[in-house]
């Protein structure tokens, strides 16, 4: 079994590193919509109370914390935490093939003590959309994945298909952790 760890670790790194690296590309670096018409295109709206760094973050122990950037910041407890954009928006996701029209975005979990051979963890990520009527989000079976120094450090990646843009609330449940956010999707 450890030889499927190790495929799947390589990938999952790259993928982490990857959506750091979206958390931390500016706007107008990504082709934003100037459009005043196209609502999708447009600031987070007030309506929307996307959650924003606290004022006191969650510092996950290390190495964890070498993750963030200016541009993101940790939330949760040792129970359940991630990473999230501090400006509270997810924009220009893909779509998960050409003909798909929801949107797609890989999520990143840990949990202190997690056991990265538990290859079904019972993490449950849901989400609704909280300005306007939509069908939930769908989610893929969770993948396993850690970097490697003297330990393990495991976290659970989770890939969501958002149905439509806008307002969402996206909930991890993790045994006996939770952890909710708010978070703008557009273009």
């Amino acid at each position: 079994m450890k030889s499927h760890v190790l495929p799947l670790t390589i990938i999952s790194l790259l993928a982490l590193i990857c959506f750091v690296a979206t958390l931390q590309t500016p706007r107008s670096a990504r082709g934003a919509s100037q459009s005043p018409r196209d609502p999708v295109g447009k600031e987070v709206p007030e309506s929307c109370s996307v959650t924003r760094p606290p004022a006191r973050p969650f510092v996950p122990p290390l190495p964890y914390a070498i993750l963030t950037g200016p541009n993101s910041f940790w939330l949760g407890t040792e129970k359940l935490w991630t990473l999230l954009p501090a400006d509270g928006t997810w924009k220009g996701l893909p779509h998960y093939t050409p003909t798909d029209t929801a949107f797609r975005q890989k999520l990143f979990w840990w949990r202190e003590g997690y056991d990265l051979h538990n290859y079904q963890p019972p993490l449950k990520v849901t989400g609704k959309r909280l300005d306007s009527p939509a069908p939930p989000l769908a989610t893929d079976e969770h993948a396993n994945g850690s970097w490697t120094d003297d330990r393990d450090h495991p976290f659970i990646v989770v890939g969501i298909d958002i149905p439509t843009l806008g307002c969402w609330k996206i909930t991890g449940r993790f045994e006996n952790g939770e952890l909710s956010y708010v978070v703008w999707v557009t273009q």
